[in-house]
């Protein structure tokens, strides 16, 4: 059974984001919020955690798995970026954008798009997101809590305890998320291309 954890919006509390840290480093599989919606999470060697989400969501090989990170710093660690494009970057993030790059050699070959080796990453604003991020010192490899054959993915953490207490272990509960993914930009060819439109102003790229 998932356990469920209240956690203040704005003031997150230390003790429970460790708790939520030990499931992850145990390999342990989250819901948790981010600025857009509820997403699920795991750590970047976590194989079992990546196959239970590709199960609970009903995903493909092509699909792109999202890197979560801290800030730039961290972000730049597993993709190529050049000047003009971290430019572009830097101007939306932290935000509600996922970024499609060319990736790094630290970036496991099972997250990458199989043909275009690319990896789809972001940087969030949204304390609750970022203290978790602080305190696992790595990027959470995530999805959006977007169950199949829905249109919207989960706004309530009772409810994502409900439906996916078996699947998942934990659920990190600070309020209503938004019904919104992020706005997709893939910047791995010459120009960006905007792949979904979501929660994040997405003109800067067209």
């Amino acid at each position: 059974m998932a356990i469920y954890l209240d956690v203040h919006p704005e003031n997150p509390q230390p003790r429970t984001i460790s708790r939520v840290v030990d499931l992850l480093r145990g390999d342990g599989l989250v819901a948790y919020p981010t600025d857009s919606c509820f997403a699920l999470g795991c750590q970047l060697g976590n194989r079992d955690g990546l196959d239970r989400i590709r199960e609970i969501r009903h995903l493909d090989s092509k699909h792109h798995f999202t890197l979560v990170c801290r800030d730039f710093a961290q972000l730049g660690q597993f993709v190529h970026i050049n000047n003009a494009v971290f430019r572009s970057l830097k101007a939306a993030t932290p935000g509600s954008y996922t970024f499609i790059l060319p990736a790094t050699k630290e970036v496991p070959r099972r997250l990458l798009h199989p043909r275009k080796k690319t990896v789809g990453v972001r940087i969030p604003d949204h304390p609750v997101a970022q203290a978790l991020l602080a305190a696992l010192g790595e990027p959470l490899v995530s999805s959006t809590l977007l169950l199949p054959g829905e249109t919207e993915p989960m706004t309530q953490g009772w409810e994502i305890k409900e439906r996916l207490d078996h699947a998942i272990d934990a659920v990190i509960d600070s309020g209503e998320c938004g019904t919104m993914p992020t706005t997709v930009v893939d910047f791995s060819a010459d120009e960006p291309e905007i792949v979904r439109y979501g929660a994040g102003d997405p003109t800067r790229f067209e």
